[in-house]
């Protein structure tokens, strides 16, 4: 059976629900291995500030969910991230982690990086999201995202989203 990573948003298990719509539906299909987000960058549940904590994640903190992330995992078919686990799957690629594609979803932070993962990728992004990358971004990494017309950033959330990045990741495991 085919390995499959998922990486948590910000939040981390103790704040979503949503990690079970795409758990529930790829069990079986995959090996799955689950990581908390926050976890990885040893960000305390104390903080529920939305903007602190993202901070805490772009100055250090997904750098050091990489690290604990490669402390655990060395390759797997696939990994899957949304938000803020969709960047630190992009970075843990660059870094070493052996994957043959790489998915996220609403992964706005990766306007940011200028180096693209060997891996072959997937990317998709509500229409109503302020921060997607801009189309020159997407031209020069060779990726064409994958657009939900009227979806903002937490599209990931719902369980229309998981049932089509799910089949999504089905159908690459072919």
């Amino acid at each position: 059976m085919k390995r499959l990573i998922i990486l948590s948003d910000m939040w981390g298990a103790a704040k979503s629900d949503w990690p079970g719509h795409y758990i529930g539906k790829l069990r079986g299909q995959f090996e799955i291995a689950y990581y908390d987000s926050r976890t990885l960058a040893n960000i305390s549940d104390h903080i529920q500030n939305e903007e602190a904590l993202h901070d805490l994640f772009v100055n250090g903190g997904a750098d050091r969910a990489v690290v604990e992330l490669l402390k655990l995992e060395t390759e797997a078919e696939f990994i899957l991230g949304s938000s803020i686990g969709g960047w630190i799957a992009w970075k843990a690629c660059l870094a070493g982690l052996n994957v043959q594609d790489l998915v996220a979803v609403s992964a706005t932070r990766l306007r940011h990086e200028t180096r693209r993962p060997s891996a072959r990728i997937s990317l998709f992004y509500g229409s109503l999201d302020p921060f997607i990358p801009g189309d020159a971004w997407f031209v020069a990494m060779g990726v064409r995202p994958i657009l939900y017309r009227g979806e903002s950033h937490g599209m990931y959330e719902q369980e229309r989203i998981a049932s089509d990045v799910c089949g999504h990741l089905v159908e690459q495991r072919r």
